[in-house]
């Protein structure tokens, strides 16, 4: 089948950081679905692997965490899945990825594909949808649809893909007034348009322009990029007993700053499950599936900004040197036709 390899610690503009080439059809295992990929959403989590910035074993040969595609072949103990249904997973980042013509992936951290959605729509969702469900309701523990008022939740970085589904579920499922940062005009359009309340300027002084908007107190603080830039002011603009959540990378990250107002803090990694193959793996299964109705009832919407095809190397770099040069808020896609 054909595959777009990658070369680790490879620059975007690189000979052979990304190269097409040719490998074994995969067979599934006993809860495997053999997919078919149909389009893959391109994250952060792509250039870093590439770049190696994130570790990976030297059994992913393939970038992706984000597709949607058409179940080819089960395994002998599947029972979620059919061969002909179509899916969009995230898959996990200890095994080959989604830049491929197939993909294995476990039947329990896959959902039922959107009917409403295409393809490269659908492949958008999964990992950020991941992300932020599982960010705000069991990092945050916050029950979904519980529309009581909770004071403000800020979103550091609400324009990226993780931003865009989290300012949706958020405005749409919780009583929380939905603060959004946004460095440029259009990101700042974008985050209003996914049911941001407020936004603000992260490149400008943070606890200033939260008091100038008169809002309940901020008891929750999703921390989405440049976390270690910003502590010191989310220390500062945060209620005592609030809670701060992180998802972005850092070599080390100082937390005696929480202990004044008894901070607690929450560390989200969307493929801790898969990972660990944790006793409820399923979980993904399920939230997917959730997310997939509320994406068919238009209560939340796909963050494609902008696609691109077919799926090959060519394509693949200029979809991550568009990532890398940033400026875009949502998603960019490759289909594979």
């Amino acid at each position: 089948m054909k595959m777009i390899g990658f070369k680790k610690g490879s620059s975007v503009g690189e000979q052979g950081g990304l190269f097409d080439m040719e490998g074994p059809m995969p067979v599934p295992g006993p809860r495997e679905v053999l997919v078919q990929v149909r389009a893959v959403g391109i994250n952060p989590l792509d250039t870093k692997v590439r770049a190696g910035l994130v570790t990976v074993p030297d059994a992913v040969t393939t970038l992706g965490w984000d597709a949607a595609g058409v179940v080819h072949a089960v395994g002998s103990e599947v029972t979620l899945f059919k061969p002909g249904q179509a899916v969009y997973y995230a898959g996990s980042f200890h095994r080959a990825g989604a830049n491929a013509a197939y993909q294995l992936v476990d039947e329990r951290i896959a959902g039922r594909m959107p009917v409403t959605l295409d393809f490269a729509q659908a492949a958008s969702v999964p990992l950020a949808a991941l992300t932020a469900w599982q960010l705000l309701f069991e990092r945050f523990a916050v029950a979904p649809g519980d529309r009581r008022e909770r004071g403000s939740l800020l979103v550091l970085g609400g324009a990226g893909g993780v931003g865009s589904m989290l300012i949706q579920l958020a405005r749409q499922l919780t009583g929380f007034t939905v603060i959004a940062t946004a460095s440029r005009g259009d990101s700042g359009d974008w985050c209003r348009a996914m049911g941001a309340h407020h936004v603000i300027d992260h490149a400008q002084p943070l606890p200033a322009q939260v008091a100038a908007l008169n809002v309940a107190p901020v008891r929750h603080i999703a921390a989405l990029s440049h976390t270690a830039q910003h502590v010191a002011q989310l220390v500062e603009l945060i209620a005592p007993h609030g809670k701060l959540a992180v998802i972005d990378d850092h070599e080390q990250f100082d937390a005696a700053p929480l202990k004044g107002k008894s901070i607690s803090l929450h560390w989200e990694m969307v493929f801790t499950r898969p990972l660990f193959a944790t006793e409820d793996m399923i979980e993904q299964h399920r939230i997917l599936n959730r997310v997939a109705r509320l994406l068919e009832d238009g209560v939340l919407r796909h963050t494609v900004r902008q696609e691109l095809s077919p799926m090959d190397a060519a394509t693949l770099r200029r979809a991550h040197a568009l990532l890398e040069r940033g400026g875009q808020p949502g998603k960019i896609v490759v289909s594979a036709v």
